[in-house]
């Protein structure tokens, strides 16, 4: 029959369970990772016996329950969510032993797994104490005796476990640095089934008020030029041409093969962008981009797609105009899905637009400032809206008049059309916040927003903002008022998010961004401007060798043996004595040092002849106590203290 583990083991055990899985809960589904915690912390309390049936429905409502929150799709996220229930259910069946190192040896995943949803820096930290706790648990069970008291905590056994995680450190950082990389893995990494936050490449109105509630960073900007000023920041990220009369799409356009002229009418500003992942398809450039990064291609419509989706924190260097002409000529197929529109939809707009069409005899930048100058006037910017119906821009025009930006771009976009004038609709970010410690820029998913671009003829494709047409006081409410609503943190603690956004950034750049070609580049000081990948391999095998000698020197350099428990009890309460004036001699017998402690403590001579006795027994004689007299021995030591005489102060 297998032992049943003691209390105090099991506690250890889950601990070091807790703090594997802390990591990786963090990066499943809000709403799982409370349920998960909650189910963890009644397995945790009621330490019984649960019934075979009972842990069986457990198991199957649990793990019904995560697929369901995944649309029973396979993906990473869905892997890792179901890898932090398994381990919260492995919980109500630990009860001995071996139950215990199953438990542990399972725990070892979770850390692994978070690292495949975030690298951060808090992924990091976090896994750290994690695996440390995990090797003072094995540490506890691979110490424990059948019938002897469990081992508990000591300052040995915490630096054996810190000696072997740093010990293990150089081999780690040779491998990270010098083992040579691929410029692209050889298989990649599995989506995940529930879409990370970014943006899709579609829009619908009405449909991007939790984008609004999102704080997180998107991305993050450094200006290797002058900065542009907040206003002008547009970050194109996905351009939409079709429209079924709700949804905006990008269609199934056949964009030419190259992106059209681009003549920019101020300077040319560099930039750095790291970009957070979104397991999409699409770089955001700050309008209006004049080349795509390595990796990449830019269309026909100047929307930038990687070669593969963005399922990592990637950094790249790009090049922008503020303003520019774009375009010279209009292609035939351009022109028609700039143009279309869904059949029997939207009738009074559509018959607005051709109404303005006529009054204008051709002139489209009229059209434009007309549409912008009833926006001013008439219509509202708020996050709260009422739904719509079947039509929804007629809806929108001439009912509610009140919306966000993808209302306004859209209306915008089917105005323009019904007129005759080819627009299209652009999706990306606008502004940003500028982090005060690292003097870069953060664009978060709350900055998402839709604009438009026309086509004129003589000047190409335009920018066209029609959020931005709504007058001040027509706003009621803004993106930062959803934010200051949603946050869990006081404005007070702003500084302490930007510092912690920094120290992300730096991670970003400084670890995660360290691919092959910085890799190949890392020689350099030796006078290799781009090492080949076999002199990455004899750097990595001197750098290994290097970090095996380390911790060989560290193993076999003669470490002093560890004193006995008691033994070091013993010690522990000679070095208290000497403090407190009643040194021992170094040829003294224990025997011989009772006494005279019982001479200068006469309160408490029985018990310091006793305990002197007690040690000298165990110290010379033949017969060895048990491990239990040992274990008590030594609590007897440590805790006996001298106390003071009746005249204040001890001998």
């Amino acid at each position: 029959m297998a032992e049943r583990m003691p209390p105090s083991v099991r506690r250890w055990c889950l601990a070091a369970t807790m703090a594997c899985l802390l990591p990786l809960l963090l990066q499943v589904r809000g709403e799982l990772a409370l349920g998960l915690l909650g189910l963890a912390a009644f397995g945790i309390a009621v330490p019984r016996a649960w019934p075979a049936v009972l842990r069986l429905l457990m198991v199957l409502l649990v793990i019904g329950y995560v697929l369901a929150s995944h649309s029973f799709s396979v993906g990473r996220d869905t892997g890792c969510a179901l890898l932090a229930a398994m381990l919260v259910l492995k919980i109500f069946e630990t009860r001995d032993l071996r139950d215990a190192r199953s438990l542990l040896g399972f725990s070892l995943f979770a850390p692994f797994a978070a690292f495949l949803q975030d690298q951060g820096p808090l992924t990091m930290a976090l896994a750290f104490p994690a695996i440390g706790l995990l090797l003072l648990s094995l540490s506890v069970l691979a110490e424990h005796r059948p019938g002897a008291p469990a081992p508990g905590f000591d300052r040995r056994r915490a630096k054996l476990a810190a000696a072997a995680i740093g010990m293990s450190l150089p081999l780690a950082l040779a491998g990270f640095w010098l083992f040579p990389r691929l410029g692209s893995p050889l298989w990649g990494m599995p989506e995940n089934a529930v879409g990370r936050s970014g943006l899709s490449d579609s829009m619908t109105p009405d449909q991007w008020v939790d984008i609004f509630a999102d704080a997180k960073p998107a991305l993050r900007v450094r200006f290797l030029d002058a900065e542009p000023a907040r206003r002008e920041m547009y970050w194109r990220a996905q351009v939409l041409w079709d429209f079924d009369g709700r949804t905006w799409s990008r269609g199934d356009v056949r964009a030419p093969a190259r992106p059209p002229a681009v003549s920019p009418r101020t300077p040319v500003l560099r930039y750095e962008v790291s970009l957070e992942p979104t397991d999409r398809r699409y770089l955001p450039m700050l309008d209006t981009p004049m080349a795509a990064p390595e990796g990449s291609e830019i269309g026909s419509d100047l929307s930038v797609r990687p070669d593969r989706p963005v399922s990592e924190v990637i950094r790249y260097e790009a090049r922008a105009a503020l303003r520019a002409d774009i375009g010279r000529d209009l292609p035939a197929m351009e022109a028609r899905a700039a143009l279309s529109l869904p059949a029997g939809l939207n009738p009074r707009a559509r018959a607005l637009a051709a109404q303005w069409r006529e009054e204008a005899a051709g002139d489209n930048e009229a059209v434009v400032r007309r549409a912008l100058a009833w926006i001013g006037e008439d219509f509202s910017y708020s996050l709260t809206v009422p739904p719509s119906g079947r039509d929804a821009v007629d809806d929108f025009l001439f009912e509610t008049r009140v919306g966000f930006c993808q209302h306004f771009s859209s209306a915008f976009a089917t105005l323009m059309r019904g007129a005759g004038i080819p627009t299209r609709v652009v999706i990306g970010y606008a502004g940003g916040y500028r982090n005060p410690y690292g003097g870069y820029w953060v664009v978060r998913g709350m900055d998402a927003h839709a604009w438009n671009e026309v086509w004129l003829d003589g000047r190409g494709w335009v920018r066209v903002d029609p959020t931005a047409a709504v007058a001040p006081s027509r706003i009621l409410d803004t993106i930062d008022d959803l934010a200051r609503a949603e946050s869990l943190l006081p404005e007070t603690f702003t500084p302490l998010r930007d510092m912690g956004d920094w120290v992300r950034r730096g991670w970003n750049d400084f670890v995660l961004g360290f691919n092959a070609a910085r890799q190949a580049s890392l020689l350099r000081p030796l006078g290799i401007d781009q090492a080949s990948t076999a002199q990455l391999g004899a750097a990595f095998a001197v750098g290994a060798g290097l970090a095996l000698a380390i911790t060989l020197w560290v193993l076999m350099r003669g470490r002093p043996t560890p004193r006995h428990p008691v033994d070091a009890a013993w010690l522990a309460l000679v070095r208290r004595m000497r403090r407190a004036g009643i040194a021992k001699a170094v040829h003294e017998a224990p025997l011989a040092f009772g006494a005279r402690l019982a001479a200068a403590l006469p309160g408490q001579a029985d018990r310091i002849v006793m305990l002197s006795r007690r040690y000298a027994d165990w110290r010379y004689a033949p017969a060895r106590p048990t491990a239990a007299d040992e274990a008590q021995l030594a609590r007897d030591l440590r805790a006996f203290r001298p106390t003071p005489t009746r005249h204040g102060a001890t001998p």
